[in-house]
């Protein structure tokens, strides 16, 4: 992933058009380097998550020009690789797996992001009727080797409208996505058995995603 890391580092420094054409045929390069790289996390994790069976590659990556409709930063180009590892691809809204590969910010992550309304009543009510389950899984020694807890992002101050303000797991149904993550070096991104270290890492990740997946059926 070298040269990946080396061209991501340059377009956050000429993220425009001009220079992307010009770069192109490097861009190819970096394209086919992280598809392999996929590829391989997908092989490796089929042998606990049979979700990811004859999952392509490319239907997990992302592109990597932005949709600039409604930002204000009108800069053309994401400045990382990813992709979304989930049962039927990055379209698919069944919790999964995440690779994010950016200079100093490469992370793994997974879960449930962004759940639709309907889909984060149907957690909520899950982790409700099954906390006991749910809190064992946030505290089990595989867990807890590469994730400190879930996400804190958008998470809401007090108990969600249909619980009591009192609930003894407000703090669990407070949560808006239900993801967590898990940081690397760029030095873990570059190294030849990345593949493996990721599968591992979703490994550990795999009983919050089935919990999430029985949630949402």
């Amino acid at each position: 992933m070298e040269t990946s890391l080396k061209f991501l580092k340059q377009l956050a420094k000429n993220n425009n058009k001009e220079w992307f054409d010009v770069n192109r045929k490097t861009y190819e390069v970096c394209k086919t380097e992280f598809e392999t790289i996929v590829k391989s996390v997908i092989d490796k994790s089929t042998s606990f998550d049979n979700g990811l069976l004859n999952l392509e590659a490319k239907k997990c990556m992302f592109r990597i020009n932005k949709d600039v409709r409604f930002s204000k930063d009108k800069s053309p180009y994401k400045t990382n690789m990813g992709a979304s590892i989930n049962p039927g691809g990055k379209k698919s809204m069944v919790p999964g797996y995440y690779i994010h590969i950016e200079p100093g910010k490469s992370f793994l992550a997974g879960g449930c992001y962004q759940p639709m309304p309907e889909t984060l009543a149907a957690i909520r009510q899950e982790i409700d009727y099954n906390s006991a389950e749910f809190k064992k899984i946030l505290s089990s020694k595989d867990f807890k080797t590469y994730f400190k807890e879930l996400s804190q992002e958008d998470k809401l101050k007090t108990a969600p409208k249909g619980y009591d303000k009192n609930h003894p797991d407000k703090e669990l149904l407070q949560h808006k996505h239900f993801i967590v993550i898990h940081h690397l070096k760029d030095e873990d991104v570059l190294n030849k058995n990345f593949p493996l270290y990721a599968s591992k890492v979703f490994k550990a990740m795999l009983p919050l995603n089935l919990f999430l997946r029985r949630s949402v059926g």
